[in-house]
């Protein structure tokens, strides 16, 4: 079994990547807080072209801070955020971490729109931190 394969609550969706993650993260946006129901997102970025997905996730389109488009994809009958496509970071898809089947191996290395996050988060002074999404 691959670490990143997962799905949505239901079953419905199923997805697999062979490929190793580009970066794991914790992403403070309001989108984010938003779309989880939370404080923030844990994220893994990997690599488009290596996403295998079963099932027809439905897709609401958002404009991101760049400006351009945000693709998040959810199960429409369970409604679990499955992963983002960020046209701004061509190339790249973001998983929602707590689809995945196994967690065990997730360690954060890096925060994302930190001028956002909640006040009363405690910051991780390990991980590398961004006030916005970096270019």
């Amino acid at each position: 079994m691959s670490k990143l394969q997962g799905g949505c609550m239901c079953g419905d969706i199923r997805f697999d990547c062979t490929d190793e993650p580009n970066v794991t993260g914790v992403c403070h946006c309001p989108d984010c807080q938003k779309l989880c129901g939370t404080a923030f997102s844990i994220v893994v970025g990997i690599n488009s072209d290596s996403l295998m997905v079963e099932g027809e996730p439905t897709v609401f389109e958002t404009i991101g801070r760049s400006g351009q488009l945000v693709e998040r994809n959810f199960c429409g009958k369970c409604g679990s955020p499955l992963y983002s496509v960020v046209h701004s970071m061509p190339g790249t898809t973001f998983l929602k971490a707590g689809t995945l089947d196994d967690t065990s191996w997730l360690e954060p290395t890096v925060e994302f729109f930190c001028e956002t996050a909640q006040p009363w988060i405690q910051k991780d002074d390990n991980r590398v931190k961004f006030p916005l999404m970096p270019e």
